[in-house]
């Protein structure tokens, strides 16, 4: 076996051995994209179809459509801070982005941190654009009521829920097992022995009687 016959089998076993990173980030791109334009779609006709404070109920008094100005954090927290949010979550934007270029290729993993992005985006764009977040869904039975919350807010809440469960089950992010040294040392052997074996048997060809009275 020639030495670029090796070569070219070495090379097709690398590129093998390392997945493409392109749909990875094609899907965390995309979901995170379709969070940030159903929140911002849903909050742009709440706002055109009410006024603030104005509710519609969906289910009764059960499920609400609200128009609500939260100008603290999630669920109303730590109100009037909506300039300050804003930038935090362009800092928190970055490090979800620089978190999953540098983390474990995981399909669980890319739908988590894509949801939490979507989330952190949408509301970024409320504060920076409008000193606000817009929060429409009010659930509760009679005074007593949930936090008015929204798309973005959802987005967030279940990529936290989902980060609990990968800490409760770390193999749902984990990567696809790497052969062992052994194994990885056996099929290198292996290997060799199948080039050697050409080797001879291109030589046994180049020199018929080259073996004979040896």
């Amino acid at each position: 076996m020639t030495r670029s016959t090796e070569a070219s089998r070495g090379s097709v076993a690398t590129t093998r051995a390392t997945p493409s990173p392109t749909p990875r980030w094609a899907l965390f791109v995309a979901l995170a994209a379709a969070v940030v334009a159903l929140d911002q779609l849903a909050k742009a006709a709440v706002t055109a179809s009410l006024a603030p404070g104005q509710s519609v109920p969906i289910v009764g008094d059960l499920i609400r459509i609200v128009f609500g100005q939260n100008s603290g954090a999630l669920f109303g927290l730590f109100k009037d801070n909506a300039l300050m949010f804003g930038v935090v979550s362009i800092v928190v934007v970055a490090l979800i982005v620089a978190y999953h270029a540098r983390s474990t290729p995981s399909a669980y993993l890319t739908i988590t941190l894509a949801l939490l992005l979507g989330g952190a985006i949408g509301n970024m764009l409320d504060r920076l654009r409008l000193g606000y977040v817009v929060d429409f869904v009010d659930a509760g039975i009679g005074s007593t009521r949930f936090y008015t919350f929204n798309i973005a807010d959802s987005a967030i809440s279940l990529s936290i829920l989902l980060l609990l469960i990968a800490a409760l089950r770390p193999s749902l992010v984990e990567a696809h097992p790497r052969p062992s040294s052994a194994a990885s040392a056996r099929a290198v052997a292996s290997s060799d022995g199948g080039a050697d074996e050409d080797d001879d048997w291109d030589a046994a060809e180049d020199d018929p009687q080259g073996g004979i009275g040896r």
